[in-house]
C-alpha cells in the first residue's frame, strides 16, 4: 500500500481516507500510527482526550487492513478513525461525562451511534473532553483540564463537545461524535472552524448517550468538510425503536445530493438575530453578509425573514433544559453537590426553582414557536443566520466566557428540532474562526448539506487549518 507523506495523513478527509483504503493505496495502520504520533505531540497542549485508546485503535487498524487486503470492506468508513465525546458509551471504556460523579464508570456496551460507526468500519481512538455533563463550561475545578482551541490555545474551543471540535481542527482525527442540546455540536464547530450538524430531532438514536434534556438532546456528526459530514450522517441516521424520541422516517442519500444545482433555491436570511436581538461583532456581521452575497452569486435567491426573538427562544430553551436536567441530576445534587464543578452545579441547581407551571407554559409556547418557524419555512428552502456573535474568547477570563457564551443563535433549532449546521464563515483579524449557520426543513438534511457544500466550495474554507499546528 502507498501510504503517502506522513505529514499529509492527519489532514486527509474521511472520504479520501476511506477511498484510499478501499483502493489499497493507504494502510489503516499507517493512518492510525500517524494520528497516534500527532496526538502524542499535540494533545498535551490541547487536552482533547480524556481516555486515549491507542492500543485498541492499532489492533482495529490491523484488522481493517487485513480485511481491506482481502477485499472485505465493512462499510463506507472502513479504516477511518473517529473520536467519541465522553457522554457517549464505548464498550469497555469509562463514560465519565468529564465529571468526578461518574469517574470510573465503565460502559458495558457501545451506544447505538458508536455501533453504527463501527459497523461502517470506523476505528474508535478514544473518549473526548466535554463540558461537565454537557452543560458546565471550560472548567478548571474538574478531574481533567478543559480542551483548548487549536487556532490559539489561550482561547476556548466552544462546548460542550469541546474535545471533538478541537481534535478535528487540530488534525488528530477526521471525524467525531458530539451532542447538541443548546448548540453543543455547533458551538465547537463555530469556534474551531469545522462542520457540525445538529440533525432533525429523532433522526439519530440517543440510546447509550448520557442525557441532559430528554426533549432537546440530539447526537450529531462533526467533521472538517461537508462531504465527510454527509457521509457520517448516512451511517448514523435511522430509526431506533428503543429510543422514545426516535423518528421512523425515510433517510439517507445525503452525500449524493451535495452536488445538485443550487440555482433557484430560496434562502431566508434571519438578520434580526445578529443585527437586533444580539448585535454581533462587526467581523461576524461582515462575514454573514459575505456568505449571503456568495449564495446569491451561486444562483440562490436570498430574502430577509423574521422568526421569534432570540430572547424568547433562549428563555424557552432554558426552562425546558434546566427542568429536565434537574430531574436527571436531582439525587446526585442532593447527595454529592461538592463532586460537581462550580459551573455545572450552578446551572443544574437552577432547575430546582422552576415550577410545573413554568414547564407547562414553556412547552405550550414551544409548540407555537415551532408553528411560527414552520410558516416561514413554507416560503423558503433554507435559513441562513448567525451561529456565534463573537469569535472565541480567552479560556482564562470567566467574565468574558459568561458574557459571550449566551451570545449565539443556536438554541432556536433545539427548541424547534429543525436540522441546523454551523461552519466557518471566515477568519477574524486575530486569526480565529468566524461562523455561519444553515437550518432547514424537518428531515431535509440533504438541502442543508447541499447549501453548506455550495458555500464551502465557493469560499474554500475547508482548506483552512490552524497555522500554529
Amino acid at each position: 500500500m502507498r501510504d503517502g507523506a506522513l505529514s499529509e495523513l492527519p489532514w486527509l478527509t474521511a472520504a479520501d481516507a476511506a477511498r484510499a483504503i478501499a483502493a489499497r493505496e493507504l494502510s489503516p495502520v499507517a493512518l492510525v500510527t500517524a494520528l497516534i504520533e500527532r496526538i502524542a505531540r499535540l494533545d498535551p497542549k490541547l487536552n482533547v482526550f480524556l481516555r486515549f485508546d491507542g492500543a485498541a485503535a492499532l489492533q482495529a487498524a490491523r484488522q481493517a487492513e487485513s480485511e481491506a487486503m482481502a477485499g472485505r470492506l465493512r462499510g463506507p468508513l472502513h479504516g477511518v478513525p473517529v473520536g467519541i465525546k465522553d457522554i457517549i458509551d464505548v464498550a469497555g471504556l469509562p463514560t465519565t461525562c468529564h465529571s468526578k460523579i461518574l469517574d470510573g464508570s465503565v460502559a458495558a456496551a457501545d451506544a447505538v451511534c458508536v455501533q453504527k460507526l463501527r459497523g461502517a468500519g470506523a476505528i474508535v481512538l478514544g473518549k473526548l473532553a466535554t463540558h461537565e455533563f454537557a452543560i458546565g463550561g471550560p472548567s478548571f475545578d474538574l478531574p481533567w483540564p478543559p480542551a483548548r482551541n487549536p487556532w490559539n490555545t489561550d482561547h476556548h474551543p466552544g462546548g460542550s463537545s469541546s474535545g471533538s471540535g478541537s481534535g478535528i481542527a487540530a488534525g488528530l482525527f477526521p471525524m467525531a461524535l458530539g451532542s447538541d442540546t443548546g448548540g453543543s455540536v455547533r458551538n465547537p464547530a463555530s469556534c474551531c472552524g469545522i462542520v457540525g450538524l445538529k440533525p432533525t430531532y429523532g433522526l439519530v438514536s440517543r440510546r447509550g448517550v448520557f442525557p441532559l434534556s430528554f426533549t432537546l438532546d440530539h447526537v450529531g456528526p462533526m467533521t472538517r468538510t461537508v462531504t465527510d459530514n454527509a457521509l457520517m450522517l448516512e451511517t448514523l441516521a435511522g430509526h431506533d425503536p428503543h429510543d422514545p424520541g426516535s423518528a421512523a422516517v425515510p433517510y439517507g442519500h445525503y452525500a449524493a445530493a451535495l452536488d445538485r444545482p443550487v440555482h433557484g433555491l430560496r434562502v431566508g436570511f434571519v438578520q434580526h438575530f445578529h443585527m437586533v436581538d444580539l448585535p454581533a461583532e462587526p467581523e461576524v456581521t461582515a462575514a454573514l453578509e459575505h456568505v449571503a452575497r456568495t449564495l446569491q452569486l451561486e444562483g440562490m435567491e436570498v430574502r430577509e425573514v423574521k422568526l421569534p426573538s432570540l430572547d424568547e427562544f433562549r428563555a424557552i430553551n432554558r426552562v425546558i433544559l434546566q427542568s429536565e436536567a434537574w430531574a436527571i441530576h436531582e439525587k446526585w445534587l442532593q447527595q454529592r453537590p461538592g463532586d460537581y464543578g462550580q459551573l455545572a452545579r450552578r446551572q443544574l441547581m437552577t432547575g430546582a426553582f422552576f415550577t410545573a407551571g413554568d414547564y407547562a407554559h414553556a412547552a405550550r409556547r414551544r409548540l407555537e414557536m415551532i408553528a411560527e418557524v414552520e410558516a416561514v419555512l413554507r416560503e423558503v428552502d433554507i435559513l441562513l443566520c448567525a451561529s456565534s456573535m463573537d469569535p472565541a474568547c480567552r479560556i482564562d477570563r470567566p467574565a468574558d466566557l459568561e458574557r459571550t457564551y449566551p451570545r449565539q443563535a443556536r438554541t432556536p433549532f433545539n427548541v424547534t428540532g429543525h436540522p441546523a449546521l454551523a461552519m466557518m464563515a471566515g477568519l477574524s483579524a486575530d486569526g480565529l474562526p468566524l461562523s455561519v449557520q444553515f437550518a432547514g426543513h424537518y428531515f431535509d438534511e440533504a438541502t442543508v448539506l447541499q447549501v453548506a457544500r455550495a458555500w464551502e466550495r465557493a469560499s474554500g474554507v475547508d482548506g483552512k487549518h490552524p497555522p500554529i499546528l
